[in-house]
């Protein structure tokens, strides 16, 4: 018998026997309840921390709102008026100290700044009427008998302020050139909050109700339309809230429902005009991140930020039709484990395999599991740097290991020690010219060390190829040199291409046949003098692929469940 004709015979058996044990019963799986979630309104931190800002300015946009209303957010994340407006339709929140105006004339934001070099500077002293109102309407009717007045609301009353100005001295000389009996002169403290007409000097309001409750801002509504704001060129739904923490700069919160949360998110994870169910699975696996995340950045008062540390958040600017009605067919769905909500990863793309969270960073996670992932292979041309190749001279790979505290001699030997199941990289050696080794495990260590990134790759002329499979006879071992086949459907024998050889294991899993890989012990990892690093892929491996998302709902006609179900082992969504 040709090897040939051996190899296909038991490569076919084999397929043959993952299907009788895929085919198997594994037992009616427990009913779960829908997920019911805490909070229906996030917080999502837009500047907060060391991007806290000095001022920020606020606008309608046309035909979605029609100036605002003032009040505070309490501990349900309600928004509680105070019965406050302004129809202005640009304002700008800031400092009440002595803020100068700075136009966007090199490229960036207008905004109002500390200081008094501007075009023109907003002062902080205040004359301020000795009286206060219980209402709004109260204070207005009085501010609108003098002169550059607005209404202030201070811990729950309002006052009737007159004025601003950049020292005492010229508030003393305003209190007796205009002949203002019983004004007090007032500065605010490190809690308030002035609001001005956008890119003027002129007072609309102030707030101050000390560190126990901070300004809420949200835009008045137009007949039935949602509201819409402008905000450093972004389009955002929702209301948004300003502090200054310990006296310092702004930190704006943008509160937000989280299904609109979830159509601001959206558009800018996943490219809003690929397939409906793809974007679906996007949706529901954004919905499930955000509310699985809520302490993240709790210390600061907010649930979540809007870069890729939590998910990237830009608003309503590139949501379109498809992505909204993605959101809104998938309203209220997550994804659940025994009933709990999962912590849905994703990335870009896994490069074949995805892999099991224990293998990227410390905690084993049931539902995050490794699983071969023949869809991206589909739509691998499309992927941006989906192959890539990094090169290190010898001395260049060993200043990365010093810099990362590593005492070691010249690097002379580096070489994949371990690969994990789904064949991504577990551990990488490297070896120095004194015979010392240098193990470098977890995503984490490998990426960051090696420049790469992801952990699916070959070093040098590695060879990753199955130990232990053998035909027939114990020297004909299937390795990387050896061609496959396999029985297909229409019984059309095909050729196999890849290496290593998996099959479905009793419990549903996909395993490598062999269980452990090897490499070409003589390669040192060189080619032509460098360190060359062969790999596929962008991302942290856990989870869903979007790009495999893609081509699961474009080729395969999946849904968004058959896609959530593929990456995340054993879950319910709904």
């Amino acid at each position: 018998m040709s090897t040939k004709k051996s190899v296909r015979r038991s490569f076919t058996f084999v397929l043959l026997l993952a299907m009788i044990i895929a085919l198997e019963p594994y037992g009616v799986q427990p009913s779960f309840a829908a997920y019911s979630p805490p909070v229906s309104t996030l917080r999502i931190g837009l500047y907060f921390d060391s991007a806290a800002l000095p001022s920020a300015n606020l606008q309608n946009v046309s035909g979605l709102g029609s100036g605002f209303e003032f009040g505070y957010y309490d501990a349900n994340r309600q928004f509680v008026p105070i019965d406050a407006w302004t129809d202005e339709s640009a304002i700008t929140m800031m400092m009440d100290k002595n803020m100068s105006w700075y136009p966007n004339d090199a490229g960036g934001f207008s905004e109002y700044r500390e200081g008094t070099d501007g075009s023109f500077t907003v002062g902080c002293y205040h004359l301020m009427i000795d009286a206060y109102y219980e209402s709004f309407e109260q204070a207005l009717a009085t501010a609108e008998l003098y002169e550059d007045s607005y209404v202030k609301y201070d811990s729950g009353r309002f006052y009737v302020m007159i004025g601003q100005f950049l020292t005492r001295a010229e508030a003393d000389d305003a209190f007796i050139s205009r002949g203002l009996s019983g004004c007090l002169i007032n500065s605010g403290t490190s809690d308030t909050i002035a609001v001005v007409r956008t890119g003027t000097s002129k007072m609309v309001f102030e707030f101050d109700y000390g560190s126990s409750r901070f300004l809420a801002v949200r835009p008045k509504q137009i007949d039935e339309e949602t509201p819409e704001t402008w905000f450093r060129g972004y389009k955002y739904n929702g209301g948004f809230q300003y502090a200054r923490r310990s006296g310092m700069l702004l930190t704006v919160v943008n509160y937000v429902d989280i299904e609109d949360y979830v159509k601001g998110i959206l558009p800018y994870e996943m490219s809003n005009s690929w397939p409906i169910e793809a974007l679906k699975a996007q949706a529901c696996c954004a919905r499930t991140y955000a509310l699985s995340s809520l302490n993240t950045h709790s210390a600061h008062g907010v649930d979540l930020c809007v870069t890729e540390h939590c998910q990237v958040y830009r608003g309503r600017g590139s949501a379109n039709e498809l992505t909204d009605r993605a959101v809104d067919e998938t309203a209220s769905m997550y994804v659940t484990y025994n009933g709990d909500l999962c912590t849905t990863y994703y990335a870009s793309s896994n490069g074949g395999a995805s892999e099991s969270c224990e293998n990227v960073w410390n905690e084993s996670i049931p539902y995050l599991r490794g699983v071969i992932d023949p869809y991206e292979a589909d739509v691998a041309s499309r992927i941006p740097n989906y192959n890539w190749t990094v090169r290190y001279t010898q001395d260049e790979i060993t200043q990365r290991m010093r810099n990362r505290g590593y005492n070691c001699a010249t690097i002379v030997k580096m070489a994949v020690s371990a690969y994990t199941p789904t064949g991504n990289v577990l551990s990488v050696t490297l070896t120095d010219a004194n015979g010392a080794t240098y193990v470098l495990s977890k995503r984490e260590r490998i990426t960051t060390t090696l420049g790469v990134p992801t952990q699916r790759f070959n070093i040098g002329n590695s060879v990753y190829a199955p130990a232990g499979i053998f035909v027939n006879m114990p020297m004909q071992r299937i390795d990387a040199d050896t061609q496959m086949f396999a029985v297909g459907s229409d019984s059309v024998v095909l050729a196999v291409s890849g290496m290593p050889v998996f099959a479905i294991n009793a419990s549903g899993s996909i395993e490598a046949v062999s269980g452990e890989f090897i490499a070409d012990a003589g390669d040192n990892g060189m080619i032509n003098g460098s360190f060359v690093i062969n790999g596929s892929g962008n991302g942290h491996n856990v989870g869903m692929s979007q790009w495999g998302a893609y081509s699961m709902a474009e080729y395969h006609g999946m849904s968004f469940i058959d896609i959530i179900k593929f990456y995340y082992t054993g879950v319910d969504v709904g």
